[in-house]
């Protein structure tokens, strides 16, 4: 009996814990901060960025795990262990990098940016002058706007906002009706700035100074209790469940549940409670005991409580040798700015990749099909776009000028519900044809298809992409589009926007794949194939990267190649649960994770094939949400030309020794160190010079 037939590739112990891993890329953006060969006020975004990252994970998978245990279902994923369990090593690990944000902020960004007469002032070094100017911007500007809420029966403990910036002071002295006070609530309006930065004429040129609103607050607070004395001030923020509670096989009406439902997103359950470290023990139980919380979730931290706000600085700051480098974007050199799009389509395929190429062609693509007598119809998913999409101008522009223009919005978008709703409904104004997906399943596809009239016969063109039409996040995350007339690439576009609208049974396909239909199983079998062809002899290699590798079936597809000798690179931004280099089971995989100035978020597999490579791209990562409660695309590169070019850039980033990270098989990352006489290779330097050039 082979050594593959006696493991047991069900035993929880071969998997990573898909929380804890997630959190492990936290710490890979959080240690960016550190990294001396990235400009200064980029390493403080870092630092914001994996600030903002945590409260997401507290707001959503944290938040999800106290609701399993409150109502008994279970916690199932590959590792097996339970929901308290997972929440036992969350907080363990989550402390630590806490602290560690609160390490680097404190005794390196801030030093070192004080070293570049960029200074956040603390209380202490307030001069005189400095001291007048802050009262008076209270005075002015903060203490008409703030309403402090003393506590008694009449006036119970606040519901507060979800993270926003609060104070409880600790009160001696009698009230206006002669009553003792004890502590009082003040709820910072999310109006204000964290930041405020000082007049020009208060320092040098070329110094920047910067007060945090805190400070300003603890500084003037007794100026709102009149006749009574402050014992203590202290800032503390509450982060609550922000995921929609939505019964979208009960509600008629999508669209009205989920504008209803925004309202409630801010006061959701608590889940963690952010709290000044110098806060007396006593205070520190009155608002864990009012918020209902663990002491386990209770984060004692030394510094602003709102860490993410200081981001607020790095746009203040007018120091382009302290950020990176701007760059403009590439264009293929079949889409220059005057070219007729549907023209060059005709004669092959084009490939787009963000943010090395620009965005622009496929904005361009819907202007011209909005402003083209040929064109009949426009047919678009839409996920994220952002607040201002130039794509929704496209779209609108198209409708009003009678084209029939069909838009399959995803309101269930996390955190892009609000900006998805406004869209939509502005859509439906322009005269489109809007709808909301499919009930049960997010539509997360990327796709885009035109119907044009060509010499008495329809042809379609297609945009399919490994991202979102989103132009701003099109200049920070890396990405796929692929831009086609195929035939059959287009009629099964198609036949996807007709079973998205209708609800039909969708035909079979030509060339696709998708979710939840076909692409588990399509994936599954091409790693399959590369095992069949290692047990033969014959080459064989997989090289896949994504955003996650979290479904346990394509894990052990993956195992299953690696102990048949297929080598298996996997490049994985985020979450990996797959344990690497285990003797005798993943000997011939190996995960790395590429941390950089840009979001690696393509999606592509690579697939020997017997020395007939396949390259496939797609919005799906290898998550269980993804592969079968989701639709989703997954489309060939056929172009020779367009395969060798991908490959290309995968080879790069296997050779990366920059911002290249390396998982353990205890779910641990160690950095990629360069041998001393080698050339440093960064894949998205490298990428960035490259794309550069391609006008």
């Amino acid at each position: 009996m082979t050594e593959e037939n006696t493991l047991d590739l069900n035993n929880p112990a071969l998997y990573i814990n898909r929380e804890l891993s997630l959190l492990e890329f936290n710490w890979r953006v959080l240690q960016q901060a550190l990294d001396t060969n990235v400009p200064l006020l980029e390493r403080l975004n870092y630092l914001c960025i994996s600030s903002t990252n945590l409260d997401e994970f507290f707001e959503v998978r944290v938040a999800g795990l106290i609701q399993q245990i409150e109502i008994g279902d279970p916690y199932i994923e590959s590792d097996q262990i339970t929901a308290q369990e997972c929440l036992k090593l969350i907080n363990q690990r989550a402390h630590e990098l806490v602290e560690e944000q609160y390490r680097v902020l404190n005794e390196v960004l801030l030093p070192e940016l004080e070293k570049e007469s960029i200074q956040v002032l603390p209380r202490s070094q307030w001069t005189d002058e400095h001291n007048a100017w802050l009262k008076n911007y209270f005075q002015e500007e903060i203490l008409p706007i703030l309403s402090p809420m003393g506590l008694d029966s009449a006036h119970p403990f606040p519901r507060l906002l979800n993270k926003s910036l609060n104070f409880i002071v600790s009160l001696v002295g009698k009230d206006a009706f002669g009553r003792d006070r004890g502590y009082a609530i003040l709820q910072a309006p999310r109006a204000l700035p964290r930041v405020i930065q000082l007049p020009a004429e208060m320092h040098a040129e070329g110094e920047y100074k910067f007060v945090f609103l805190s400070s300003i607050i603890h500084a003037f607070a007794e100026d709102l209790f009149f006749g009574m004395k402050i014992k203590g001030c202290f800032q503390f923020r509450v982060t609550r469940n922000s995921d929609l509670a939505i019964d979208t096989e009960e509600t008629s009406d999508l669209l009205a549940t989920i504008a209803d439902e925004l309202t409630q997103r801010n006061y959701g359950d608590e889940v963690r409670l952010e709290i000044a470290h110098n806060c007396p023990e006593d205070m520190v139980e009155f608002l864990r005991n009012e918020c209902a919380m663990e002491r386990d979730n209770v984060y004692l931290v030394n510094g602003p409580v709102n860490l993410s706000r200081i981001q607020t600085v790095c746009s203040l700051v007018d120091r382009p040798d302290l950020k990176f480098r701007p760059f403009t974007q590439g264009r293929p050199s079949g889409l220059t700015l005057d070219v007729d799009i549907f023209d060059a389509l005709r004669k092959q395929d084009m490939l787009l990749h963000h943010p090395y190429q620009s965005f622009t062609p496929i904005i361009d693509m819907i202007r011209q099909a909005a402003a083209d007598t040929s064109v009949l119809a426009i047919k678009q998913t839409l996920y994220r776009t952002g607040a201002k999409s130039p794509i929704v101008d496209a779209l609108v522009s198209a409708a009003q000028a009678g084209k029939e223009v069909t838009v399959v919005v995803e309101l269930r978008a996390r955190f892009d519900e609000e900006a998805n709703v406004a869209l939509a409904s502005r859509l439906q104004e322009a005269g489109a044809h809007v709808v909301y997906g499919i009930v049960g399943y997010k539509t997360h596809a990327k796709m885009l298809l035109i119907l044009r009239r060509e010499n008495g016969k329809l042809r379609r063109y297609v945009h399919l992409g490994t991202g979102n039409y989103h132009r701003s996040t099109s200049r920070i995350y890396t990405d796929y589009g692929l831009l086609t007339s195929d035939k059959q690439i287009g009629e099964d576009v198609n036949n996807l926007f007709i079973q998205l609208t209708s609800l039909g049974k969708i035909p079979q396909m030509h060339k696709l794949l998708h979710a939840p239909f076909t692409l588990h199983e399509g994936l599954l079998a091409k790693i399959e194939k590369e095992i069949e062809s290692a047990k033969a002899g014959k080459p064989a290699r997989i090289i896949v990267k994504v955003n996650a590798v979290v479904e346990q079936e394509m894990i052990q597809a993956f195992y299953r190649a690696s102990m048949a000798g297929v080598k298996v690179d996997l490049i994985v931004r985020g979450i990996c649960c797959l344990k690497p280099g285990v003797e005798g089971l993943s000997d011939n995989i190996q995960v790395r994770s590429i941390i950089g100035r840009f979001l690696e978020h393509t999606r592509v597999f690579y697939f020997e094939n017997q020395g007939s490579p396949e390259i496939w791209a797609g919005s799906a990562d290898l998550m269980k949400r993804n592969l079968l409660r989701r639709v989703e695309t997954c489309f060939p590169i056929e172009s020779k030309k367009l395969r060798n070019r991908i490959l290309d850039d995968l080879e790069i980033y296997l050779s990366d020794n920059s911002q290249a990270w390396i998982l353990n098989a205890d779910g641990r990352y160690h950095r990629v160190e360069k041998e001393d006489d080698a050339p440093s290779i960064s894949a998205q330097t490298t990428l960035l010079e490259q794309m550069a050039k391609s006008f």
